[in-house]
C-alpha cells in the first residue's frame, strides 16, 4: 500500500485520514506538541487505527518541511479563531458569563 492511500487531501490546507473526519493536524499535534505515543493517540481518536496513526507520523517524517508548514498554518489559524472568539463572544457565551457572575455574586453575599 502507498503511504498516500492513508489520506484524503480535500485542499492544500485540509488533509484527512482516509475514512475519517480526522485531520492529520489533530494526530500530529498530539504527537509533536503533547508528546503522546501512537498508542495513546489511537486510544484518544476512536475512529483512527494504530496503523493510521503510524502512517500519519511516517507521512510527517517523510515530508517534514511541508507538513511543518501545514502545522504552522493550522496553529496560526487556530490562534486567530480563539482571538476572534474572545473579541466577539457568541450570545450563548455572554449569557453563560452573566449567569456565572450572578452565581458568584449570590455565593459571595451568602457567605457574609
Amino acid at each position: 500500500m502507498n503511504l498516500q492511500d492513508y489520506f484524503t487531501i480535500l485542499a492544500p490546507d485540509d488533509i484527512r485520514i482516509s475514512g475519517t473526519r480526522i485531520g492529520i493536524e489533530s494526530i500530529l499535534y498530539e504527537y509533536i506538541y503533547r508528546g503522546k505515543t501512537p498508542e495513546e493517540i489511537a486510544e484518544q481518536f476512536h475512529t483512527v487505527t494504530l496503523e493510521q496513526v503510524y502512517a500519519t507520523i511516517l507521512y510527517y517524517l517523510h515530508n517534514k518541511d511541508e507538513v511543518s508548514a501545514y502545522m504552522a498554518d493550522w496553529l496560526e489559524f487556530a490562534r486567530q479563531q480563539r482571538e476572534h472568539q474572545q473579541q466577539h463572544p457568541s450570545p450563548v457565551r455572554l449569557r453563560l458569563q452573566h449567569l456565572k457572575a450572578e452565581q458568584a455574586a449570590t455565593e459571595a453575599s451568602s457567605a457574609q
